[in-house]
């Protein structure tokens, strides 16, 4: 039995030292155009909340460099920006509706992404002033909508 506990280890060793060599695309693309937001508080807020995943200017934490974590989170930034984008305001991105229901049912900032950036957290305040941010926002820079069925994944 130790035998096999010691081999599963070693082989699990060999795992998660082999999975490092897997390439992530960790860059920041260019910003393209930036939503014109409707005042500095709206920004910090989404810069605060949201912009880890919804832009191009991603901060990489160290822990984004070490697999598997590097992996998952560089599919749910991909993912994010597929999305919304804050940084592509010129290409097609989520409408206001979706980013709103997101944040009311509190699916967003992400639970996984609070653990570690506790700072992301909105108050139920500032949950209502970046609803607000976001409705004036988009109402005077709307984002380009997407063609009917595409979600941007």
């Amino acid at each position: 039995m130790k035998k096999w506990l010691k081999r599963i280890g070693i082989a699990v060793i060999i795992i998660l030292i082999a999975i490092q060599l897997i390439p992530v695309n960790r860059t920041n693309p260019p910003v393209t155009r930036e939503v014109k937001w409707d005042s500095p508080a709206t920004r910090a807020l989404a810069q605060r909340a949201c912009s880890d995943c919804h832009s191009n200017e991603t901060t990489w934490p160290w822990y984004g460099y070490v697999a598997p974590v590097s992996l998952f989170l560089a599919d749910h930034i991909n993912e994010g920006r597929g999305r919304l984008n804050f940084s592509e305001w010129d290409k097609p991105n989520t409408e206001l509706d979706e980013v709103v229901k997101n944040i009311k049912n509190n699916e967003m900032p992400l639970w996984d992404f609070l653990l570690m950036h506790p700072e992301a957290k909105l108050t139920d305040a500032e949950k209502t002033a970046l609803i607000a941010g976001f409705e004036a926002t988009f109402r005077q820079d709307p984002p380009i909508a997407r063609p009917e069925g595409a979600r941007g994944d």
